[in-house]
């Protein structure tokens, strides 16, 4: 068993190493990941959903012309083929037009990929985005039956996600990067072992098990909170997957693990958001992640250029000093951690909502 606060002398210097490349990279933020909200619309009602989105929300889709045209100054700057675009939602398969939004990023020479609820992902669709150019595809399974439906607020969810699970497994991994994500809670995490038998026998390679971050609907939700001795518990368990070797498990990307570093992910904790992470909103925001919005935002795209504004604004996300405050000021981690996650603080105040290593060292 490993123990978060013990961190080995090899592991500091690789910890040390990481974080001199950590502030290279704020130096030189090349971007290489880019969000596309293309709607706030969805068909389910999940229990921990930060953005609260529903089925008719306040913002209407973005107009896919209008990323598009984004895409194209970026590429009169950029490689594309080394700017992974994620297009999320809501539910980005509410969208209609999303096949042929996906062909044209496909053309302009972006790779890109989408990360859905499944419940759409119909055998007829799953090819037309596959025909369309996608290259990755992440879908949501949080347990069996009882569980994944609570937890998604939509009865019937559990299986029209595991028959698109047993779609996308189907496919070589030289066509498509798939991996299944699933938020652990206080319902699913006894199923945590038996769930990786079921994903191993739909022919899942990859697996992202995640924890829920206490914003949105999720913010005073105790049932989809994690305590200290749980978390443990499913570091520990992707420590056993790992082993086994049968499916490759690792925890999402939240979060400085201490002790857990590069034993449940391969490379050391590293927020890049504004780094190497850019995102466009659903009403034209430009931000990191779309999780970071209020304070985060740094401009529109319908009157500022992206270009301009991921080159010389985000100084907030590129120098963390500022995070160093509270539990932070004083702690052993912070050359290592930075602050945690960005999505992890208050967008207001700035305030840390949750450490998780603190959290591991709790008794």
């Amino acid at each position: 068993m490993i123990i978060p606060d013990k961190i080995p002398l090899r592991k500091r210097i690789a910890l040390d190493l990481y974080s001199l490349k950590k502030s290279l990279e704020a130096k030189i933020h090349t971007l290489d990941y880019l969000f596309w909200e293309c709607t706030t619309s969805c068909n389910f009602n999940c229990v921990h959903c930060g953005s609260d989105c529903t089925q008719n929300p306040d913002n209407p889709d973005m107009p896919a012309q209008d990323f598009l045209n984004v895409l194209k100054n970026i590429k009169n700057h950029a490689d594309p083929s080394k700017i992974v675009v994620a297009i999320t939602g809501g539910e980005p398969l509410m969208r209609k037009d999303l096949e042929e939004a996906g062909r044209k990023i496909h053309t302009l020479g972006y790779p890109w990929g989408i990360v859905t609820n499944g419940y759409l992902l119909t055998k007829k669709r799953f090819e037309n985005l596959l025909n369309g150019g996608m290259s990755s595809l992440a879908i949501s399974l949080d347990g069996f039956e009882k569980e994944h439906d609570w937890f998604r607020g939509k009865p019937g969810s559990y299986k029209r996600a595991l028959e698109a699970v047993k779609l996308a497994g189907a496919v070589s991994e030289k066509k498509l990067f798939f991996d299944v994500v699933t938020c652990v809670n206080k319902r699913n995490i006894r199923t945590l072992d038996k769930l990786k038998d079921l994903l191993i026998d739909a022919g899942v390679r990859k697996w992202r098990v995640v924890s829920v971050f206490p914003k949105g609907r999720a913010r005073d939700n105790q049932e989809v909170k994690l305590n200290g001795s749980q978390l443990r518990s499913v570091m520990e368990f992707i420590c056993d997957t790992r082993r086994e070797g049968k499916i490759i498990a690792s925890y999402g990307c939240e979060g400085f693990l201490g002790g857990y570093e590069m034993e449940v992910r391969d490379i050391p904790f590293f927020c890049r958001a504004g780094i190497g992470i850019g995102s466009v909103l659903v009403d034209g925001s430009i931000s990191a992640c779309p999780s970071l919005r209020e304070d985060y935002i740094q401009g529109n795209i319908y009157k500022d250029d992206f270009w301009d504004v991921w080159n010389n604004r985000f100084k907030v996300m590129r120098n963390r000093n500022w995070a160093k405050t509270g539990e932070c000021k004083t702690c052993s981690m912070w050359k290592y951690c930075k602050g945690n996650g960005l999505h992890l603080r208050d967008e207001k105040s700035g305030e840390l909502l949750f450490c998780n290593y603190r959290a591991l060292l709790e008794k």
